[in-house]
């Protein structure tokens, strides 16, 4: 080998190790900017939360609170229980804040409402989804691409166009105004999801382990329940976040099937605290933290198993 081919192998692998320093460089500085934008909002509400409301109209903004306060957050948990003061604003300075409305003690009851509803719809959508997708995915039947189709064609329809044929049916069975109004609608809109969602992911089971089950001796259900499930685990949380989520964050059937605190949910009960004349920003931010405690704690749960469970069945074989 000669000494020019000795003296530019060095040389390549000093470009080669600058090289992947730099994408590396790249991929971590567009991390950050990709971090600090999913981030910021959701620092600027928690900071906000706990400011008065003179600073969240201060110009320039500030990131942390100079007179840290926690009435708003006492406000909704203590309201109740001890004697919350609900004051307005000051005629004389319009930002000067003070003012919480006298709903807040209905945010809670609400966030039970929303946590009741979600956590229903999810057990009925595993009860529901589970089997349909096992059904559609391991029997053969005429009609079977068909009948995949039409589940998905449900979905297209957008939720807006659903209200009135929605509205009439839930009169019609007298459910205005009640919680499972909610869990049937949402039911209708997240079912389609979970079935596909789901069905992709048996597909990708191959057909010989329901062929070995049955030949042991087990049934549909046992089949279903004993080899397929503990395999579908990762599906079943991605479903379960689905389905938990759509129904948290609903706003549009919530607003229009529930009229008050008995049946009305967390973002209609976040939304009627803002009026034309009085809006307290701190504490709207206040109930925003609150609202979004729940559905980290879910995600924090399953963790480990959203990214699996999102692709699944994405590649087959």
């Amino acid at each position: 080998m000669t000494g020019a081919a000795l003296s530019a192998q060095p040389d390549y692998r000093r470009r080669a190790r600058l090289s992947r320093l730099g994408r590396a460089a790249v991929i971590l500085a567009g991390s950050l900017v990709l971090a600090l934008y999913v981030l910021a909002p959701v620092a600027w509400l928690v900071s906000s939360s706990f400011q008065t409301e003179k600073e969240i109209v201060s110009v320039p903004p500030h990131w942390l609170p100079h007179e840290p306060t926690a009435r708003n957050f006492k406000a909704i948990f203590l309201a109740g229980e001890e004697k919350v003061t609900y004051e307005t604003r000051k005629t004389t300075d319009t930002s000067s804040g003070g003012y919480i409305p006298p709903t807040a003690q209905n945010l809670l009851p609400a966030m039970g409402n929303s946590f009741l509803v979600a956590t229903i719809v999810v057990i009925l959508n595993l009860l529901v989804g589970t089997p349909a997708a096992y059904a559609m995915s391991k029997i053969r039947y005429w009609g079977r691409d068909g009948s995949v189709y039409f589940i998905l064609l449900t979905r297209v329809v957008p939720d807006i166009a659903l209200i009135v044929p929605f509205f009439l049916v839930i009169r019609k069975l007298g459910l205005l105004d009640t919680r499972l109004s909610l869990v049937i609608t949402y039911l209708a809109v997240t079912i389609p999801f979970t079935v596909f969602i789901l069905l992709q992911y048996f597909d990708g089971l191959p057909d010989e382990l329901d062929k070995a089950a049955r030949v042991d001796g087990c049934s549909r259900f046992q089949a279903l329940t004993k080899v397929f499930l503990p395999l579908a685990m990762p599906s079943l949380v991605a479903v379960v976040l689905f389905t938990f989520l759509t129904s948290w964050n609903e706003f549009l059937f919530a607003l229009m099937f529930t009229q008050t605190t008995a049946s009305q949910t967390l973002p209609i009960m976040v939304a009627s605290f803002t009026s034309d004349f009085t809006i307290s920003f701190s504490f709207i931010n206040a109930a925003g933290v609150v609202a979004i405690v729940p559905p980290i704690i879910v995600a924090v749960v399953f963790e480990r198993y959203i990214v699996s469970g999102l692709t699944a069945g994405a590649v087959k074989g």
